[in-house]
């Protein structure tokens, strides 16, 4: 009489923990897991089952995805034939969702491959095993519906308290033992921002203007516009938590008081275009005083609005008494004379008798400078002029420029000696670059 031949069924266990609480202990759950898994193996070994050398261990990672390291190499191994039988503590290790499930169960099929629960027993293989496993995945997928909303319902509870639930911090805080705490350096930066906003009503400018403090995101990137609106409209500076558009008492310090806030968002309000108009209507002209026309008249500037879009321009005061026609040069753009005189002074500060000048000038004033120097300063203003914001522009061609007379046949600008000398004293003080 000839013995049965068993055939050997290689088993693979899958282990989870959603999360990593208590991982770290010399004994936690995936062990124990693990230890059931393979004592039901051990009860199965007349049957012929064998564990394989591999483990398929996912610790702090939930049910709800498929995308685990261990789930993964799983599946590639049941692909290549390496696998028989999947044993599990109980199916929500596998997964907890029915979908998910279906794509599993369909692997195992197509490979012949059982799949077996050691705390709830069937066989996926029968009709009857393929409807207890969907009824108990539903109760899986019910509980962990469950559990998330038990989730959403702290944390709502949470931040009506006032706490911190996590994720990045505002600039101008830090966390400390899951608390916002207040980073006092970063903290006046967000008050200077505030109160900048409020004068100048210009996220792009303000941009422009930490750019050239060097005030940059705690990641070391540039503050634009978008993560300036981002700080202007976070409620967190006036000491208030948010959920879901609501706000409450936080726990944490307020940065900003609750009056400058009132009023940035009052400029808030205001719309985008409507702001930048004004703030270019405001900005100083660059050449007022300045500017003169061929029958010795000043020019004004002035500017008008056709739809959301801003004209500027220098007018003579003899066409403003007399009207149209009574000067020959009546009206100018202002952005071109503008562009020709900043042109002319970007020139200026490059030629050698003009260097030499500047020296001879700043020496009566500080014996210490040299020529070089002079040289230096001049060619630096060349570079940063345009990162100088135009109220700083329009004070240095203020310095620099005693007289622009505009013509038919062209322009012509008188230069201050001294002022060129001031203007080199100022660079290398670094006066200029702490007002740009």
């Amino acid at each position: 009489m000839t013995d049965k031949i068993t055939r050997k069924l290689r088993c693979a266990i899958y282990t989870r923990k959603s999360t990593e609480e208590g991982l770290e202990q010399e004994f936690n759950s995936l062990h124990a897991q693990r230890d059931s898994c393979e004592a039901f193996i051990a009860s199965q070994r007349s049957e012929g089952w064998v564990l394989v050398r591999d483990q398929y261990d996912d610790g702090g990672i939930s049910g709800g995805t498929l995308d685990r390291p261990a789930l993964q190499r799983l599946l590639e191994d049941i692909e290549d034939g390496l696998v028989d039988v999947v044993v599990v503590y109980k199916i929500d290790r596998l997964s907890r969702s029915l979908a998910d499930f279906a794509k599993l169960v369909e692997v195992f099929d197509r490979n012949g491959v059982t799949f077996v629960s050691v705390t709830q027993s069937f066989n996926t293989t029968t009709s009857m095993g393929r409807l207890t496993l969907n009824i108990l995945l539903s109760f899986a997928q019910f509980e962990r519906e469950v559990t998330a909303e038990r989730i959403r319902d702290k944390v709502a509870a949470s931040r009506k308290k006032g706490i911190w639930m996590g994720g990045v911090p505002p600039y101008g805080y830090r966390v400390e033992s899951r608390k916002l705490v207040v980073n006092y350096a970063r903290a006046e930066n967000v008050r200077w921002i505030f109160a900048r906003f409020l004068e100048v009503g210009s996220a792009t400018i303000l941009a422009r203007e930490l750019d050239a403090r060097g005030i940059r995101t705690p990641m070391g990137n540039r503050i634009d516009k978008k993560y300036l609106y981002r700080m202007l409209n976070n409620p967190a500076y006036i000491g208030e938590a948010v959920h879901k558009g609501d706000s409450y008492p936080g726990e944490h310090d307020a940065i900003i008081d609750r009056e400058t806030w009132d009023r940035v968002h009052n400029i808030l309000q205001e719309s985008a275009r409507k702001r930048a108009a004004r703030t270019r209507a405001d900005t100083p002209a660059l050449l007022k005083g300045l500017l003169f026309g061929p029958d010795g008249a000043a020019f004004s500037p002035t500017h008008t609005r056709k739809g959301d879009r801003l004209y500027r321009y220098y007018v003579s005061q003899t066409v403003l008494k007399h009207g149209a026609g009574s000067c020959p040069v009546g009206r100018v753009p202002a952005g071109e004379i503008e562009m020709a005189v900043i042109d002319q002074l970007r020139a200026v500060f490059r030629q050698p008798e003009i260097v030499a000048g500047t020296w001879k000038a700043a020496r009566k004033h500080a014996d210490d400078i040299t020529e070089a120097d002079a040289r230096e300063a001049l060619q630096q203003l060349d570079p940063l002029w345009d990162e100088f914001f135009p109220a700083e522009q329009a004070r240095i061609v203020g310095l620099l420029v005693e007289r622009v007379d505009i013509g038919t046949d062209g322009l012509n600008v008188r230069l201050r000696v001294d002022g060129l000398s001031g203007l080199a004293r100022e660079m290398l003080a670094g006066d200029i670059g702490e007002a740009a």
